[in-house]
């Protein structure tokens, strides 16, 4: 494939955008519920590969294995912040055991990242004890800055670890989800994993980054994955990006929105089919949105009260049940494009067809979707 990143002509022999994917959180649902939303995510929104992110070992197997089932390839990403190295490996390693068993029965479909942002969720890159704390410094640059050598010398270490793990006990592809501000050696890699969230007033900068990711990912030949890309539902939350969360008031009882922020489901849904538009024309190897769903901020008539603005799911929770979800125009945008580019890659010529198969399934995405019955 030839690709054209900033004036150059790089040559890759990648297949163009084949993971069309949207991460998911497991452990909060099972059985039925579990199902359907996967199958939602395959049917409705068209994606060919789910990223399973969890902490407990056993629900995200089982959602590993329902995922395959349904046709969905899976992207297993175990998230363990905060705890000591040796529990980190331990757990790792016991997710990779149980990915190594779905790859033989499911060859080529299953793919392992070691962790994600180990600079924000491990201790000892960035100040804090947690998560939250370290966050104060990741979004000030400037505070961030000041660490960048730490960071990338002990993220060099923590990520040989991790990567040894993995490879003793898991025979697929291995990835990591990195920050955009971590520097990452992918030699020893089989995909280059970022999450790369557009934000700020320069939509330029944001493709040029993109493009020196792709550069140096061919000079290695490592396909790219965007692991994490998104934002709120919120005029400004595309310049916001990943800080969109923070026009929350977190330590008021119950949260509450910030004054002079207003629900806006077009800002989400735009910024995420630029992006998908902008990976497809480039030809990363895949993306998966942030998130399906994020069930601890449900959405509320009250805007005061409406967490959802703030958070990056593609469809809205409900405050009564937290397995019962109603699609955003973000759902519908997703899936449109999706299957625009599943029928531009079946059909070189493109037009019409793409179309006309994304239309088939909208009568089911404007529906409130309610749990199955036991």
């Amino acid at each position: 494939m030839v690709r054209v990143l900033g004036g150059t002509v790089c040559y890759t022999c990648e297949v163009s955008f084949t993971a069309k994917g949207i991460s998911y959180v497991t452990g909060e649902v099972e059985g039925d519920v579990l199902r359907h939303d996967l199958r939602a995510i395959r049917e409705d929104l068209h994606c060919t590969a789910v990223m399973l992110i969890g902490s407990d070992v056993g629900p995200q197997l089982q959602a590993a294995r329902t995922a395959l089932d349904i046709g969905l390839d899976v992207y297993v990403r175990p998230y363990l912040a905060d705890r000591p190295r040796a529990e980190l490996l331990a757990h790792l390693a016991q997710m990779a055991v149980g990915a190594e068993e779905l790859r033989v029965q499911h060859p080529e479909r299953v793919t392992l990242l070691v962790g994600s942002e180990f600079s924000l969720t491990q201790r000892g890159m960035l100040p804090g004890p947690r998560v939250f704390v370290r966050l104060q410094t990741l979004v000030r640059p400037r505070w961030r800055r000041l660490f960048d050598r730490r960071i990338t010398r002990k993220l060099r270490v923590l990520l040989a670890e991790t990567l040894a793990t993995a490879r003793h006990h898991f025979q697929g592809p291995v990835t990591y989800a990195a920050g955009h501000w971590e520097q990452v050696d992918w030699s020893g890699f089989d995909i280059a994993g970022v999450n790369l969230y557009r934000f700020g007033d320069n939509p330029h900068a944001y493709e040029q980054q993109l493009d020196d990711l792709l550069r140096r990912a061919d000079q290695t030949g490592k396909p790219v994955v965007i692991t994490e890309f998104g934002c709120g539902a919120f005029p400004g939350a595309e310049r916001r990006g990943p800080g969109s969360f923070r026009i929350v008031r977190w330590f008021t009882d119950p949260p509450r929105i910030k004054r002079g922020h207003v629900r806006d489901e077009h800002t989400q849904a735009a910024y995420l089919g630029e992006l998908i538009g902008l990976y497809a024309a480039r030809g990363v190897h895949g993306c998966f949105v942030y998130t399906f769903a994020m069930r601890d901020f449900p959405h509320h008539d009250d805007s005061a009260r409406d967490l959802d603005m703030a958070g990056f799911g593609v469809v809205k929770i409900s405050p009564d049940d937290s397995a019962q979800w109603t699609p955003k125009e973000a759902y519908r945008e997703v899936a449109r494009r999706y299957a625009q580019v599943a029928a531009q890659q079946a059909e070189p010529d493109g037009g019409p067809p793409a179309a006309a198969r994304s239309r088939a399934s909208y009568g089911r995405q404007h529906r409130t979707h309610t749990p199955p019955s036991p």
